[in-house]
């Protein structure tokens, strides 16, 4: 038998030989753009699909993963189109904005969905922590040191990433405690979309965009009857209000030269229980589908997503928590479950709040398939659209252009 099956394998390994003697190879247009990407990091495959039909559909996209700031997202994506467009000045970055917003609402999620939609990957969010910049010796490493001091072969932490990555989005998170001398470096990246480092090369910040984020103003910002958010003396005001109490802020902090350089100001919302029940559930879906892959499935009831949001949201880090949340009361018991036997192959999972705590029980059907990109997006949206959200503001400080807010 042994004999037989290797003569099989000798038999069959001639066959494929002459197949593919016969059979040429192509090399098509998508192949080439797929090498030229993966190798410099600049979207060439975006040249060679409908890139227009990517970005009409962009809220969409964008929607699967913030949830609660579908105006912040519609103000983002209509630069972004203007941009793409070819609209906006030539020298300039593709966009540069600002996110304000209290902790834990959307601001640095938003950044990342912008990196993967436009760039295919959240690999091009290059993010700098500005806390890290407060003191003016520090300020150098984004340029690089000077001749002659110590890091000057190593080049500038900023001119150096986007060097080698042109097409990203720069994330400068909580911007609002960097040195003044950053601010210095920024003006000349939102006015000639260029920054020479101290090697004295020159880096092309055109095809970037930027971002700043900021909690400045988060007290205005904070809504009455919101989870981990709570602001009764602001009780009754309205976005105007809001965006001209937040305006003031920012007008003390920031040069009115830097200011007048960005694109959009984009006012975050703080979250409401229903948003942030949403978030559990779109967390929860990226579970199911992990367990789908395991020929096993998860339900929660509505309860059960309350008591998740509840335990997850805290007033300092608003939603951030809430994947430890899951982690914690979810993922940890029911992967104890797995590994001792009482879930195998076929089950599931229906989860539901009792006295305060979670309770696993066997349900019925059949395992569903996993979620496809697309249908997310429409999900997504659709469940925007229901919200009653009411009105966010964005705009540039010189003007009152509506917009959107998200975090």
């Amino acid at each position: 038998q042994e004999t037989t099956l290797k003569e099989q394998r000798v038999q069959a390994e001639k066959q494929w030989e002459e197949d593919s003697a016969k059979t040429v190879q192509q090399v098509t247009v998508q192949d080439i753009a797929d090498v030229v990407s993966m190798t410099t990091g600049v979207p060439v495959s975006n040249l060679t699909e409908a890139e227009t039909e990517k970005l009409l559909r962009m809220e969409g996209v964008l929607h699967e993963r913030v949830i609660g700031q579908d105006e912040a997202v519609t103000a983002l994506s209509k630069a972004i189109r203007r941009s793409r467009a070819g609209l906006k000045d030539p020298k300039r970055p593709a966009g540069s904005f600002i996110f304000l917003g209290p902790s834990g609402v959307g601001k640095t999620e938003l950044s990342k969905a912008l990196a993967e939609f436009l760039f295919n990957s959240e690999d091009a969010l290059i993010s700098f922590d500005m806390s890290e910049y407060m003191e003016k010796h520090t300020v150098s490493r984004l340029i690089g040191s000077p001749p002659g001091y110590v890091g000057f072969d190593e080049g500038g932490q900023l001119t150096k990433a986007v060097r080698q990555r042109p097409y990203s989005v720069v994330l400068f998170d909580e911007i609002e405690k960097a040195h003044p001398d950053v601010f210095n470096i920024l003006l000349q990246i939102l006015e000639e979309g260029r920054l020479t480092d101290s090697q004295g090369r020159t880096v092309d910040f055109r095809n970037a965009v930027i971002i700043m984020t900021s909690n400045v103003g988060a007290r205005e910002i904070a809504q009455p009857n919101t989870l981990g958010f709570s602001a009764d003396e602001h009780a009754g005001l309205s976005d105007k209000e809001i965006q001209s109490r937040v305006m003031a802020e920012m007008k003390k902090l920031f040069r009115p030269e830097f200011l007048n350089r960005i694109d959009e100001i984009i006012v975050f919302k703080s979250l409401t229980d229903d948003q942030i029940v949403k978030i559990v559930d779109l967390m929860v879906a990226d579970l199911r589908d992990r367990m789908i892959a395991q020929n096993m499935s998860i339900n929660l009831t509505e309860a059960a997503c309350r008591l998740i949001a509840k335990e997850g949201t805290d007033t300092t880090f608003g939603a951030r928590p809430l994947r430890r949340a899951i982690q914690r009361l979810l993922e940890d018991p029911l992967s104890e479950e797995i590994l001792e036997g009482k879930w195998t192959a076929g089950s599931i999972v229906e989860v539901d709040a009792v006295d305060g705590e979670l309770v696993f029980a066997q349900g019925s059907g059949e395992i569903p398939a996993p979620r496809k990109r697309d249908s997310i997006a429409r999900e997504a949206e659709l469940l925007l659209t229901n919200f009653d959200l009411g009105h966010a503001s964005s705009g540039a400080p010189g003007g009152g252009a509506a917009g959107g807010a998200a975090d």
